[in-house]
């Protein structure tokens, strides 16, 4: 999410006359109608798979993961959809260190949520006789340490590159030798 990056950079280069209270409050209503839509999109899932009576989908039974899945697969839900309601509140979009929280709990329940449909699917194949127990490699875990490390960099790179005048606190005059 933008607000876990613009948040810190706000703060760290003072750029609060840049990254205003404004853009704060609006990049956050435009984080609660995605998770109106994830919700709905979840519980579509759900209902759907209720009428059409599929036990893969519902998982009861033979079907359901581990219970460890069970309860990333429950925190992703409660950090995706829950979370985003509180910014309907003015008080929660106006105020940062609820809007960094939250959009670092929204990060985490986006990772929950990608690392489950990640692991049942190497867990739980459609074919019974395929069904084991994931555990993740050298390679998986030098994957995801390695991506977070480009993010970082990329970011750094971004920051290093941004306008001097911003690095400053100069937003409107310009005129920086950068």
């Amino acid at each position: 999410m933008v607000l876990t990056i613009a948040i810190p950079l706000r703060k760290a280069y003072g750029l609060e006359d840049f990254i205003t209270m404004r853009h704060l409050d609006n990049m956050a209503r435009s984080c609660w109608p995605p998770g109106s839509i994830v919700a709905y999109g979840y519980f579509f899932e759900f209902f759907m798979s209720l009428l059409q009576r599929q036990q893969i989908r519902r998982f009861p039974g033979p079907a359901a993961p581990p219970w460890p899945l069970r309860a990333v697969l429950l925190r992703a839900d409660l950090c995706n959809i829950l979370t985003p309601q509180f910014l309907w509140s003015y008080k929660m979009r106006h105020n940062v260190a609820v809007l960094f929280i939250m959009s670092i709990v929204v990060n985490i329940g986006m990772w929950l949520e990608r690392f489950v449909i990640v692991v049942i699917s190497l867990t739980r194949d459609f074919v019974p006789s395929a069904w084991g127990r994931y555990s993740p490699t050298f390679w998986d875990w030098a994957t995801f340490i390695g991506t977070m490390g480009m993010f970082v960099t990329l970011i750094f790179l971004f920051v290093r590159v941004l306008p001097g005048d911003f690095h400053r606190g100069n937003a409107r005059t310009g005129g920086g030798d950068f």
